[in-house]
């Protein structure tokens, strides 16, 4: 046990002081604070002792040099049991500080609320980190509390040992002190990276706050957990139970190929990251009913994705099916009446989640692949028609879609479409041949077709069976990267079919 005599206290957020307060003032702890905190101390009428004074030091460079003072250091990161410590502290005439409680200059919060670099430049803490990893280093004598969050179980610790903390205590505080200042450094660390737009830096860290501890991973046995840059994620879990490890990564999957849809029309059925539907339509009840289509019963425990507000009618037509996660922009009134008749159906509302400057990771043991997302919307000035028959406006349209939704298919990937709808999706196969006879098998087995098909895949086809394959099956129009030695292959067989041929400038492989 350690007896708390002095406490230095420099808050950027000064809510919840007063309970602190009466708990330090009933064990008789001296209290030193400077600036804003100090005026806060003082107007809730508790006894306090101005930094400047206490270190007979003036505050100096406009406030950004208080605390920056031996005594203060010294005072915090002596150790007690040294001769040699204290033999220095009797020299200087410094004196123990027991408790530090600081909270840092709101960082990220004015990152959110202003572009201007001077005024984020002046929002970065330096004195108060600095105590924080002092107190922290010294836990064996010293204890450090980060967040007001920590004040009642403080207050509980001084009750309980009359004054005094407990090694136990202190080394879980600095614990988290030492995480609180990593997170604070790594926010700025960032920043600054992309201002000087640099994506792979020499080092790189990352800054999350913990989420949600689902029950386990994607198997039993597999602990997970899911982390925000943000307090709290842009969706809302509105009804059912507890999301999953695999719901958090099928509803991010749902979500790429979903947002990526004209607004207000696309729907997409997602099972195991993969999608089994994708249909754009104005009419919503259609683009549900269609992307169905593509594969029923795949599409069985999925997840269905709604770039749109869902109704009543279409809410109808959901809870004919099992559904592990419905995802929309908002729902009617009466639409959510209906589907929280099904208690362990999730909802999510999606409306405020958007896609930004996001990287995509992948970690095994210590290291950790990353990359950039495959977001950028596609323009006619990317696709080249390299066949003699030349795509109308509508072939155009249905080909661009179906590429789009290829890039979001697991590798080797194909994607049948017809009028804005997939068809039949053939995904994570070793031969991009065996992923054409999925999709072909998919599209015979499920779809009655009655308009012309088209076809895309997610990398060239690095023989001619493939474009073959799917040109035998009725596709009348193939979308593909450039890139292999046998293009010219590809583009004589194509014209030689009459088959409808664009290459891409750009691959997407998404494994």
């Amino acid at each position: 046990m350690k007896k708390i005599k002095t406490a230095l206290i420099s808050v950027s957020d000064k809510k919840n002081l007063k309970p602190l307060l009466n708990s330090l003032k009933e064990n008789n702890i001296k209290i030193i604070s400077s600036g804003g905190t100090y005026k806060e101390i003082k107007k809730l009428k508790f006894k306090c002792i101005e930094v400047s004074e206490f270190t007979s030091s003036p505050e100096i460079l406009e406030g950004r040099v208080k605390t920056l003072h031996p005594k203060i250091h010294a005072g915090i990161l002596n150790k007690r049991k040294s001769k040699i410590h204290l033999k220095d502290l009797k020299k200087n005439n410094f004196e123990n500080i027991d408790l530090v409680i600081v909270n840092f200059y709101p960082f990220e919060k004015t990152l959110k609320n202003t572009k201007n670099h001077r005024k984020i430049i002046e929002n970065i803490d330096v004195g108060g980190p600095t105590m924080v990893r002092s107190a922290a280093k010294n836990y064996q004598d010293v204890t450090v509390i980060t967040s007001q969050d920590q004040y009642g179980e403080l207050i509980e610790e001084l009750k309980k040992n009359k004054g005094s903390t407990s090694l136990e205590f202190r080394e879980k505080m600095s614990r988290i002190a030492f995480t609180e200042t990593a997170y604070y450094d790594s926010v700025i660390s960032e920043y600054f990276n992309k201002k000087n737009n640099v994506i792979f830096p020499k080092k790189k860290v990352f800054y999350t706050n913990l989420i949600e501890t689902p029950r386990y991973g994607e198997n039993p046995h597999q602990q997970s957990g899911i982390y925000s840059k943000n307090n709290s994620m842009k969706i809302s879990q509105i009804h059912g139970k507890q999301l999953s490890y695999n719901n958090y990564n099928d509803i991010f999957s749902a979500l790429t190929i979903s947002k990526s849809l004209p607004k207000n029309m696309g729907t997409v059925i997602v099972k195991h990251a993969n999608p089994c539907g994708v249909s754009v339509n104005k009419d919503h009840l259609e683009s549900y009913k269609s992307a169905l289509a593509c594969d029923p019963i795949s599409a069985f425990g999925g997840i269905v994705s709604c770039n749109y507000k869902i109704n009543k009618n279409l809410a109808i037509e959901l809870n004919k099916l099992f559904l592990e996660v419905i995802i929309s922009n908002g729902f009617d009134k009466e639409a959510l009446k209906l589907l929280k008749k099904k208690k362990n159906l999730r909802l999510i509302d999606a409306t405020n989640y958007s896609f930004k400057e996001i990287l995509r990771f992948i970690s095994t043991n210590e290291e950790l692949l990353i990359q950039t997302e495959d977001l950028n919307k596609f323009n006619k000035s990317d696709f080249k028609v390299v066949s003699k028959k030349k795509p109308n406006s509508r072939q155009m349209k249905n080909l661009i879609f179906a590429f789009n939704v290829c890039r979001y298919v697991k590798s080797n990937a194909i994607v049948l479409a017809t009028n804005e709808t997939t068809v039949g999706i053939g995904s994570g196969q070793p031969s991009r041949l065996d992923s054409c006879q999925i999709a072909i098998e998919k599209m015979k087995k499920f779809v009655n077709v009655k308009d012309e098909v088209v076809a895309a895949s997610d990398a060239f086809f690095p023989f001619v069976d493939g474009i073959e394959k799917l040109v035998q099956s009725g596709v009348t129009a193939v979308i593909q990267p450039w890139g292999s030695i046998r293009d010219k292959e590809i583009i004589n067989f194509a014209n030689k079919t009459d088959t409808i041929l664009v290459f891409s400038k750009t691959r997407h492989f998404r494994h």
